[in-house]
């Protein structure tokens, strides 16, 4: 089977810090050529794999701001469709613009669905749906608007995050610093429960973060590390005593409470979006309705075993399970193709 991957291009693949779509399509891209699938990367040319990387914008645009987005985006997807007579399968990783390209070609495309950003750009998913294939990362992303053929939970390298049996007293908060992540509740959860507070993740909304975060970052109480790496993630989150989640928003999946539970970590998350598809309260952590809720929580956590969190992600979470579902998907999709299924 051959397969022809296109990334986005706002970061390296993988990124070096922040970049979730980036990541998972890295993570997927190699656990399928250690399955024997025949993977050519889509990706910006300083990109890494271990199948073939095909690439015409030399870095992120998120990372190099003298490359014009819109400009390499379209040179990119385009440089993939101009392939795809050499492939079995087009899968699609960058949203929604590719869709256009897909009645140009006889390749099936395959399109994973990470959120929408916007209803507003619903209408391009509504205008092909039923010639592309989609997949939602939750159910709880899916639109009643539009068919999908699978819903495939994101995996995480799991032998990158070492599982910590013991934890110190800290709290962690680990996303972008934005209304939507809930920085600020984050902050007011971890006063109320007495407990300090290391905040982690990219500045989305600059306004936001002098308004509601900067005035009470003190390093004592509160404090902000930026983005971090890979090594420093996994220090970060393992040894907190447990994630605070309170999205304000339905959040399609959320990488940064696996890989904390991954570590052993218990979360408390906000009861939106995918939160009750991936933490089951009391076990691995614990959903909540709100601040009092979560304040509550925290006082609880010591009730959390934090080897069930781990073993939550084991069974649940891994690149190797989310690799073999998309392979069957492929699978489906051909056997479609030669009228043997159905979607």
């Amino acid at each position: 089977m051959k397969v022809g991957m296109l990334a986005p291009i706002a970061w390296r693949t993988p990124p070096r810090h922040y970049g979730p779509w980036e990541r998972m399509t890295s993570l997927l891209t190699e656990e399928l050529v250690k399955l024997g699938v025949e993977v050519t990367l889509f990706a910006t040319a300083d990109s890494a794999t271990g199948g073939v990387l095909n690439a015409v914008c030399p870095r992120g645009y998120a990372e190099d701001k003298d490359i014009d987005a819109k400009v390499w985006e379209c040179l990119h997807i385009a440089n993939c469709f101009e392939h795809a007579g050499e492939f079995d399968i087009i899968h699609n990783q960058f949203d929604f613009p590719p869709l256009v390209y897909s009645r140009l070609v006889a390749t099936p495309v395959l399109t994973t669905i990470h959120g929408f950003s916007s209803p507003a750009i619903l209408p391009a998913y509504k205008r092909y749906n039923g010639l592309c294939h989609y997949a939602s990362i939750s159910d709880a992303d899916r639109s009643p608007d539009l068919d999908y053929i699978a819903t495939v939970y994101h995996g995480i390298d799991i032998e990158n995050f070492p599982y910590h049996p013991h934890a110190s007293d800290y709290l962690v908060f680990f996303g972008r610093i934005h209304h939507d992540k809930g920085a600020r509740e984050a902050i007011e959860i971890s006063r109320s429960a007495g407990k300090r507070l290391v905040m982690a993740g990219i500045i989305q909304d600059k306004e936001y973060f002098k308004r509601e975060i900067e005035p009470h970052i003190d390093g004592a109480h509160v404090a902000y590390v930026g983005s971090v790496g890979p090594e420093k993630r996994v220090e970060i989150l393992g040894n907190a005593c447990a994630l605070l989640h309170p999205i304000n928003f339905d959040e399609p999946f959320g990488l940064s409470v696996v890989e904390a539970m991954a570590c052993g970590t218990p979360v408390i998350a906000f009861e939106r979006g995918s939160m009750p598809e991936i933490i089951t309260h009391g076990v691995d952590g614990f959903l909540v309705g709100g601040v009092d809720e979560a304040v509550s929580a925290v006082g609880a956590i010591s009730d959390v075993d934090r080897r069930e969190c781990r073993r939550t992600v084991e069974k649940r979470f891994s690149a190797s399970r989310m690799a073999k579902e998309y392979r069957e998907v492929y699978s489906r999709i051909l056997r479609m193709r030669q009228g043997d299924g159905a979607k």
